[in-house]
């Protein structure tokens, strides 16, 4: 019979990094054309800048629910989002995550009427928590989503 080990770093690790971004209510938002991607805790809309929760992201490999959303402005004036949420399968480390998403987040934008086209993004959470629209929208005015440059 084989002794159990009674103590792995590498579990308490990624123990730590869940508790931590579950604490802080981490979400990682990203906005195209510009390109930008920041972190936001997704309750109150602030911005994350801790070293400490940007080191824990990019260390654990996380099950994701990913919000994708495509900000777009009709001929009237008025702003839409038109977007889907999806849990990609298997666990990914943010820098993997673009790769899964892709196929649907393209699907989504090619979608979308592209003379109203203004922006699109993601909010990915490193947990099986879905998002609102309400709460999404926020998160993409935080992050200036609306105020991108009409893409082309």
């Amino acid at each position: 019979m084989s002794k159990r080990k009674p103590h792995s770093l590498r579990a308490r690790v990624e123990r730590s990094c869940r508790a931590l971004l579950s604490s802080n209510h981490v979400a990682v938002v990203n906005i195209d054309p510009s390109g930008s991607q920041a972190m936001f805790n997704w309750k109150n809309c602030k911005r994350i800048t801790s070293l400490k929760v940007a080191n824990a992201i990019f260390e654990v490999a996380y099950n994701w629910t990913v919000y994708i959303g495509v900000m777009c402005i009709d001929q009237r004036g008025g702003e839409y989002i038109k977007s889907v949420e999806i849990a990609p399968q298997g666990m990914y480390k943010v820098d993997q995550l673009t790769d899964a998403i892709e196929h649907c987040y393209l699907e989504l934008r090619d979608s979308c009427n592209q003379q109203h086209l203004v922006a699109s993004g993601w909010i990915a959470i490193p947990s099986a928590l879905s998002l609102d629209e309400a709460q999404a929208a926020l998160l993409f005015n935080q992050a200036g989503a609306w105020n991108q440059v009409k893409a082309a």
